[in-house]
């Protein structure tokens, strides 16, 4: 497996396994799919304020994706950061959510973040106990703070130190 920066052409398959997500499940709220053009916007928003987005790969398919952006607005947030990590189906299981934590945890050590948050769907058992199992201990519920297929839906907010 190789962690390395994403992409544009990474794209198509980073799509490939977070749209499902999206459309399929509660694990994110947003109902609104994932664009090419918006992705790479993403991509490259996060690299030019120096955040990492990596991705696995593994035979030459892209197999995970792991990124984190600032908490909040603010400066008074700017040693809080949040992060995103998706992973395909094929790779769950694997150690590969592990090793993209590790890279970017590190990643935004090195930048100077004191604290990252998890915001996980309360509906994502699998989700909180991996952030659990890598260190981020729980340190809030948002009852009801989105709705998705008819239904309200709780965040969870996890922390780990860095």
């Amino acid at each position: 497996m190789m962690l390395r920066p994403a992409g544009d052409g990474d794209i198509p398959a980073i799509l490939g396994f977070w749209n499902p997500l999206i459309r399929e499940t509660a694990i994110t709220f947003s109902s609104e799919e994932k664009t090419a053009e918006g992705l790479a916007r993403m991509i490259a928003a996060r690299r030019a304020a120096g955040r990492a987005f990596l991705v696995a790969e593994r035979a030459g398919a892209v197999l995970g994706l792991a990124s984190y952006d600032q908490f909040r607005g603010g400066n008074g947030y700017a040693h809080c950061m949040e992060h995103t990590v998706i992973l395909s189906p094929a790779a769950r299981g694997r150690g590969l959510g592990r090793a993209l934590m590790t890279a970017i945890e590190d990643h935004a050590r090195a930048r100077g973040a004191h604290s990252m948050i998890a915001a996980v769907s309360g509906e994502n058992a699998a989700g909180i106990a991996f952030h659990r199992a890598i260190g981020y201990v729980a340190v809030g519920r948002l009852p009801q703070a989105g709705r998705k297929f008819g239904r309200w839906l709780d965040l969870v907010l996890l922390q780990k130190i860095l």
